[in-house]
């Protein structure tokens, strides 16, 4: 270790500065690892889900359309008079 026991009862404050440092270093460095690791994770499960909106709103769409021609069949039932209004 850089810093003996000599040095540290010599000026122990500046001993315990540059221990303090060097676990402020670690922890800083730990910190931005996890992070990173957090940003990977979720930029995959942003692609997955991106993925499940695509096709969620292409069968929103396609039975948008069918609604529609099931609509005008009515009409125009309804005009010819082969069925009631409701």
């Amino acid at each position: 270790m850089p810093v003996s026991y000599k040095d540290f009862a010599k000026d122990p404050v500046k001993a315990l500065l540059f221990i303090t440092l060097s676990a402020i270093c670690y922890l800083y460095i730990d910190n931005k690892m996890n992070y990173q690791g957090q940003v990977e994770d979720c930029y995959d499960r942003t692609k997955i889900l991106e993925e499940k909106v695509e096709k969620l709103t292409y069968r929103v769409s396609k039975s948008d359309s069918a609604l529609n021609v099931a609509v005008t069949k009515l009409k125009v039932l309804s005009k010819l008079n082969k069925i009631e209004d409701i």
